[in-house]
Order: C-alpha cells, then sequence, then structure tokens
C-alpha cells in the first residue's frame, strides 16, 4: 500500500472525532502531533504515543499533514490566526485538511494562506474514527486531493472528491441538516405520544423497527427511551450551529427551506435552555409541554 504520508501528521483539537482520527494515525504506526485547548485530553494519546504540543504552531512544526477539528468556524480562526496560531510563523508549508464543520466560505478564505488546502465533512461516530470507517467526502484542487488520497483512504472506508474547495462543508451541512430533521421529528412524535397518552417505549420501539425509520432514527429511539443524553454523540449545540449554517446557505441562494428552519429554531431554543452539551436527541426536552399548559 502507498505509504500515507512521508513525515508526521498534526491533528488539532481533541473532541470526539478528532480523538478518534488521532488514536487511528497512531495505529497505523503514523507518528501524531496533538494540541487541544484543554491539555487533558491529550493524555490518553501520549499514553498511545503521541506527542502533545504547547500550541498549533508547536503541533505544526514538521508536520507534512494537519488535520483540524476543531468546534465551530470561531475556534478555527483562532487555531490559524490567534495567539500561538499556526499561521503566526508564516504560511504552513503542508496540507491542511479542515474537517471542523464550518461555513464553506470560511474554507475558501484559508486558501489564501495555505497553498494546499482541503476541506473534508465527514460521515460517522467515534468509533468510525478509531476504526478507519468513516465515510470522507472532500472539497479542494484535484492535485491536493490525489496527494491527500492514501492519507483520507487510511481514516475512511470511503472517500470522495467532490469537487471546488468548500464542497465538503456543503455536503457535511446537508447530511447534518438531514439528521436534525429526523431526530426532531422522532422527538416531535415521542413527546405527542407521551401527550397524548401512548406508551413511550412502546411507540419508540414500534418507529424503530418500522420502515419509517432511518437508520440514525433507530440509533437515535434509544437515547429517547433511556432519557439519558449524557456523554454525547453529537452535541445539540453544535447540530444547532450546522442548522443555522444550513440555513443561511440556503437563504445566499434564495431557497427557503421550512424544515431546517422550524429545526434551527427548536436547537437554539434548546441550547438556550442549557442543553447544548447534550447529546442532540435532547432536543425532545424543548418540546415537553409546560407544566399547566393544554395538550
Amino acid at each position: 500500500m502507498t505509504r500515507a504520508t512521508n513525515g508526521p501528521v498534526a491533528v488539532l483539537g481533541l473532541g470526539l472525532m478528532g480523538s478518534g482520527l488521532a488514536t487511528r494515525l497512531l495505529d497505523q504506526g503514523i507518528p501524531v502531533r496533538v494540541w487541544n485547548r484543554t491539555p487533558e485530553r491529550a493524555e490518553p494519546l501520549v499514553r498511545s504515543g503521541a506527542f502533545a504540543a504547547a500550541g498549533p504552531a508547536h503541533a505544526v512544526e514538521g508536520t507534512t499533514h494537519t488535520i483540524c477539528t476543531v468546534s465551530d468556524g470561531e475556534a478555527l480562526s483562532e487555531v490559524l490566526r490567534g495567539t500561538d496560531g499556526m499561521l503566526t510563523k508564516g504560511p504552513y508549508p503542508g496540507t491542511l485538511i479542515c474537517a471542523s464543520t464550518v461555513a464553506p466560505e470560511e474554507v475558501v478564505q484559508i486558501a489564501g494562506d495555505v497553498p494546499s488546502v482541503l476541506d473534508v465533512g465527514m460521515l460517522g461516530n467515534r468509533d468510525h474514527a478509531r476504526e478507519g470507517e468513516l465515510r470522507l467526502f472532500a472539497g479542494g484542487e484535484e492535485r491536493v486531493f490525489n496527494a491527500c488520497r492514501p492519507l483520507l483512504e487510511m481514516l475512511g472506508k470511503e472517500v470522495v472528491h467532490l469537487g471546488a474547495l468548500g464542497s465538503g462543508m456543503r455536503m457535511k451541512l446537508l447530511l447534518n441538516l438531514l439528521m436534525g430533521v429526523e431526530v426532531q421529528a422522532l422527538a416531535e412524535a415521542t413527546e405527542l405520544a407521551s401527550a397524548t397518552g401512548l406508551n413511550r417505549q412502546q411507540v419508540l420501539k414500534t418507529i424503530a423497527g418500522s420502515g419509517f425509520a432511518s437508520p440514525v432514527m433507530a440509533f437515535k429511539s434509544k437515547r429517547l427511551a433511556s432519557g439519558n443524553f449524557g456523554k454525547p454523540d453529537f452535541r445539540l449545540r453544535l447540530m444547532a450551529k450546522d442548522l443555522m449554517l444550513a440555513s443561511k446557505q440556503a437563504a445566499a441562494v434564495g431557497l427557503s427551506l421550512p424544515l431546517a428552519t422550524a429545526a434551527a429554531e427548536t436547537h437554539v431554543r434548546a441550547t438556550e435552555q442549557g442543553l447544548g452539551d447534550e447529546d442532540c436527541a435532547a432536543v425532545t426536552r424543548a418540546l415537553t409541554p409546560k407544566p399547566g399548559s393544554s395538550t
């Protein structure tokens, strides 16, 4: 198999996906340099052989590729241009793989400072990341994609080049739009069941086993049945952010997306209620009738 990289790879941002990607690279014998705003998250990776850097600029030293998996556009800007950002010492000579879900326009702007950039929408969860089972959708110049392909194929079971820079983010946003709408629809059906006297568990079991349920709805039905939204697979505040980004993309091209807009509003309200760091299935709590209201 073609060697994925000739040098160390930096992973900036060690949330669920970033930690999974770093673990996968280490398991494949790739030297990995990591950084996270909260240093403690790097400790398990250091025990597995990673080098923990003091900041982004330090992390990318001597690397051929950097994978950035921070939470939003503000965090991405800080990693690139903030104190000790990876671009503070000059242009990055390697390839930046932006796997953070941000507005496509933000990725395009990066190309002015980094000659080789890909934006990669990742489909999967932390287990898929650890096992190299992600589906990866990339945007960027064909020469950059071809050079990065061996590395991407180490991380994903499916690797697709969609076209120009920003395409990976557009694909990721529409996929998350679908997930957000599906999970909210499941939550609404469940809350309606409870409010009208049906057995919640029986309804969720019926939906999950029916032809109406997508795989993500069948998976999230377990969360709704248990009422346990801790240790999130995907944080509600990140879903709110992605739904808002998708809505803004639609507005920019003159599209009206009523379902996406409604889902975005509900997720933002749930975040304002303090549910942002719970699993996105916790959106159901923003639908629960207030005491004393009619059903």
